[in-house]
Parts: structure tokens; sequence; C-alpha cells
């Protein structure tokens, strides 16, 4: 049986360890509480109303979690509401298609780099273990993604 208050107080302690993570905190929350609803999707007033949050906070939370293929909009048919649920995607797809970031900051600190007098310069040195490392995150990344993909459980 549904513990609502058991399941508000697992979406406020998740919401804080995301936040802690870099996730803003009023998106955590809606992401987590989209997860966790028995309804497919949730209107904005839905979300403001289980939260107690402001349609500002609602609005820039969703927005976030939209770029970032966590939760999908749909528009109600002859309404100007929309509802949002889960994209459908894992954990796994949502970071592979934000992995391009990673390759941008890398292609972003090179120009850097060269704007600065290269590798050889006091700031273009730095710069460079800047690059390197995010270099580094990415071929990490995917790799790590790649073993992820091969021994996930399958789940219905």
């Amino acid at each position: 049986m549904r513990d609502e208050e058991a399941v508000r107080r697992f979406v406020e302690r998740m919401g804080r360890m995301l936040a802690a993570m870099g996730v803003p905190p009023m998106a955590a929350r809606v992401l987590l509480t989209v997860m966790t609803a028995e309804e497919d999707a949730l209107s904005a007033a839905d979300l403001a109303e289980r939260l107690g949050a402001s349609s500002g906070a609602i609005s820039g939370a969703v927005r976030y979690l939209v770029d970032m293929d966590l939760l999908r909009r749909e528009p109600v048919p002859g309404s100007r509401r929309d509802l949002y649920l889960l994209s459908g995607q894992s954990w796994w797809e949502a970071t592979m298609s934000k992995m391009n970031r990673l390759q941008l900051i890398v292609d972003t600190v090179d120009e850097g780099i060269a704007a600065v007098g290269g590798t050889d310069s006091r700031p273009g040195h730095g710069m460079a273990e800047m690059r390197d490392f995010f270099a580094f995150c990415h071929d990490e990344i995917l790799l790590m993604m790649e073993r992820w993909e091969r021994q996930k459980p399958v789940r219905d």
C-alpha cells in the first residue's frame, strides 16, 4: 500500500542528494515527484500543489529537466496547459545525449589555449590540464556507459 508521507520524505531526501550533486534543487524535486506519481503525467499546477512551490519555480525546473531529456512536455489538446512526464529515456540515454557538452568544453578550451599563445605559455599550460581532464572524463564516461549497457538489468 502506498504511503504518501513516506513518498514525500523520499522526494525531499533524494532531492537534497541530487542537489548536492549539482542538480538544481527544485528540478530534483520536480523530477522525483513525476517519477513517484501514480499518474503518467502531471501538470505544472499539479507539481506546484504537491511541492508547495510557485509556478515560476516549477517553470524553471521543468525547462531544465526537458533540456536534460529527463522530462517530456506534452501539450493538452484544446488547452494552453502542458503535461510533464518522464521522457522515456533511461538515465543512460539522457547522460549519453549530453556527452557532447564535455567535448564542447574540450574544443572551447583548445580555442582558449590558442588565444593565450599555446600550451607553452603559463595560462596555456594550466588550460591544457583542464582540457585534458575533461577529455579524460568524456572518454571514461563513454567506457563506463558501454559497460553499463552490457550489464544493466532488463526490466519490463
